[in-house]
C-alpha cells in the first residue's frame, strides 16, 4: 500500500503550489541552482534565454528557465540548515509525491542539485577569491539526526575521528557532528581541475559557531585552531558555510545527487574579508551553469 500524506504532513496551497516555495510540480526542472541570497537569483536567471516562471515567498525566490537547452531552476533558501530542510523536502515532494493522491509517486525523479554561495577559508591555501568543492561537509547543526538511516549515509569513521580531534567525546552541550560526503559524479563535473577539493564544516550559526567572538565568550576559544589541524586520509577542513551539509545529507536520504561550491570571501587565517564579492561571483555562477 502506498504511503498517504496527510494534509497536515505535506501542505499543499489552494493554487496547488507547495507551503513555503509556492512552486508548483510542472515549475520544478531536474537541474537545481541553490542560492542563500534572493538577490542573486535575477543574477543567475539573467543568463537564461527563456524564462518559465519567477514565484516569491517570504525569502524563498524560485525562477526556471532555460540555460544553453538545459532546463533549470535556481532558487533562493536564505541562511542556514534549517531553511534547507523546508527546501530540499519541499524540492522532493514537488518531483516525487503525486499532489492530487497525495501519494509517492510509481516513478521517482532524481534531482541534480548544486549549491552556489559564499564561506569563509580556514588554510592558508584558500585566499579570497578561491572556489572550493565541497567533498566532505560536517554538519554542526544536527539536522540529519532527526532522520532515519542517518547512519546508512554518513561517514561514521570520519565523524569519530572529528568528535576525538575536537575533545567531545563525552560532552553533552555540543550537538553530534554528522559527515557526508558531495555527489561524487556530480562533483567531478561541477568541480572539474579549477576549484579546491576539502572538508566543509557547516554551522549553526555565524557568529559563535564558526569562533567568531563580539561580546558573549566562547565556549572553546580554540576551537577554530582544533578545527585548522584536523586532517583525515589526506583532506583537511577547508571552509565554514552554512548548509552544504543538509544539502548533501537530505540529497542523499530522499535519492538525489547534490553538491556545493564556495567562493571564499573571508580568510580566517589571514584575516582579511572581501566584501565586494558580489561583483565577482558570477564567474562562479557562469561555471556551474555550463557544467550542472
Amino acid at each position: 500500500m502506498k504511503k498517504y500524506f496527510e494534509p497536515s504532513e505535506l501542505i499543499i496551497n489552494d493554487d496547488n503550489s507547495v507551503f513555503h516555495l509556492h512552486l508548483k510540480p510542472e515549475e520544478l526542472a531536474d537541474k537545481v541552482i541553490l542560492v542563500g541570497d534572493p538577490g542573486r537569483v535575477p543574477t543567475v536567471a539573467a543568463h537564461f534565454e527563456e524564462k518559465e516562471c519567477d514565484v516569491e515567498n517570504r525569502e524563498f525566490h524560485s525562477i526556471t528557465g532555460t540555460y544553453n537547452g538545459k532546463r533549470i531552476t535556481v532558487l533562493s533558501t536564505g541562511i542556514g540548515c534549517d531553511n534547507i530542510d523546508i527546501v530540499l523536502n519541499e524540492l522532493d515532494a514537488l518531483a516525487n509525491i503525486d499532489f492530487q493522491t497525495r501519494e509517492e509517486k510509481d516513478q521517482l525523479r532524481m534531482l541534480d542539485i548544486v549549491r552556489i554561495g559564499t564561506c569563509g577559508g580556514l588554510q592558508e591555501t584558500v585566499p579570497e577569491g578561491t572556489f572550493i568543492a565541497s567533498v566532505k561537509s560536517i554538519g554542526f547543526d544536527g539536522l540529519l539526526n532527526f532522520y532515519g538511516g542517518r547512519n546508512d549515509v554518513c561517514d561514521l569513521e570520519l565523524e569519530d575521528a572529528f568528535i576525538k580531534h575536537m575533545q567531545w567525546t563525552g560532552n553533552q552541550c555540543i550537538q553530534h557532528p554528522y559527515v557526508i560526503d558531495a555527489n561524487a559524479e556530480l562533483t567531478e563535473r561541477v568541480a572539474g581541475d579549477d576549484m579546491v577539493r576539502g572538508i566543509t564544516v557547516a554551522c549553526g550559526g555565524f557568529f559563535g559557531p564558526q569562533g567568531r567572538e563580539l561580546r558573549i565568550p566562547l565556549a572553546d576559544p580554540h576551537q577554530n585552531e582544533k578545527i585548522m589541524s584536523f586532517e583525515h586520509k589526506g583532506l583537511k577542513i577547508t571552509n565554514f558555510e552554512m548548509e552544504s551539509s543538509a544539502v548533501a545529507g537530505l540529497s542523499r536520504l530522499l535519492g538525489h545527487r547534490a553538491m556545493t561550491c564556495c567562493m571564499v570571501i573571508a580568510n580566517r587565517v589571514a584575516h582579511r574579508a572581501n566584501t565586494g564579492y558580489k561583483n565577482t561571483i558570477d564567474h562562479l555562477i557562469q561555471i556551474v551553469l555550463d557544467r550542472i
